[in-house]
């Protein structure tokens, strides 16, 4: 089985264990500032597949993400609350669908899944065409443009700090700059969140956020209608004015979610 590199924070024998699950492009030490807000829980947050210090070898479909996060999912006797932002909101509810016994509420934040392919190709393309950055100001300036307008300059600095690196030592053309990220990966992830949409299992409750401010909307009209209509006893949803990086824009309210859905608000 694959061993993700895992980020771990809190009091290792709390009973408050949260599987936290990074976005596309992001890395497990995002969730730094969530354990934070939770000092009394234990927060597991893993590179994903293809990102941070994780393996970058594929596969790299949902099934191997799902994989690669069954064996911390067995390392933990207590419930699990799972949290997941936008690629890894998906990565939670399909988590969920396989261990429904084993989790005890998810909390996700603008999850993208069930994507328009056109959009899905349009953004990926994008994304290849543009991996690396001429300089480390580049890419804060790339960032700012893609959501991360309203971001904190301490949390821009930190993940300039830890998460970009001299392209060479990513396997890519020396002379520019890029993310702890493999770049099929992510092209990959784009493909899985064109797929359809699923739901969370109805015996597991569900928070989701969805950041208003995206648009057009990573959290489809439909799957909110499904969940609506299928699941109105265990889904609740929020909406929060802010762009799509909702663990930073509004760390409070994912903070008291994740309290509420421990037991521990």
């Amino acid at each position: 089985m694959t061993e993700l590199s895992v980020e771990t924070f809190g009091p290792a024998d709390s009973d408050r264990v949260v599987l936290a699950l990074h976005g596309l492009t992001g890395h497990g030490r995002r969730w730094a500032r969530l354990a934070t807000d939770l000092p009394d829980h234990r927060v597991v947050a893993p590179d994903l597949l293809g990102h941070g210090e994780s393996p970058w070898e594929p596969p790299w479909s949902y099934d191997a993400h799902l994989h690669a996060l069954d064996s911390l999912v067995a390392q933990t006797d207590s419930p699990l609350t799972v949290v997941g932002h936008s690629f890894g909101g998906a990565l939670a509810i399909r988590l969920a669908q396989r261990h429904p016994d084993r989790v005890r509420a998810l909390v996700l934040l603008d999850p993208a899944q069930g994507l328009d392919p056109g959009r899905a190709l349009e953004v990926a393309a994008a994304s290849m065409a543009h991996w690396t950055y001429p300089s480390p100001s580049a890419a804060r300036d790339a960032k700012r443009a893609e959501g991360w307008a309203d971001i904190p300059d301490e949390v821009l600095d930190e993940e300039i700090a830890v998460h970009l690196q001299p392209s060479e030592s990513l396997g890519l053309p020396a002379g520019a700059y890029g993310w702890r990220v493999s770049q099929p990966a992510a092209a990959t992830a784009w493909s899985e969140m064109a797929t359809p949409a699923e739901l969370p299992p109805p015996t597991v409750p569900t928070d989701v956020v969805v950041a208003d401010r995206v648009a057009p909307p990573l959290v489809s009209p439909a799957f909110l209608k499904a969940c609506a209509r299928e699941r109105p006893n265990s889904v609740r949803i929020h909406h929060a004015d802010c762009e799509h990086m909702v663990p930073f824009l509004v760390p409070e309210l994912v903070a008291r979610l994740v309290r509420a859905a421990t037991g521990s608000d």
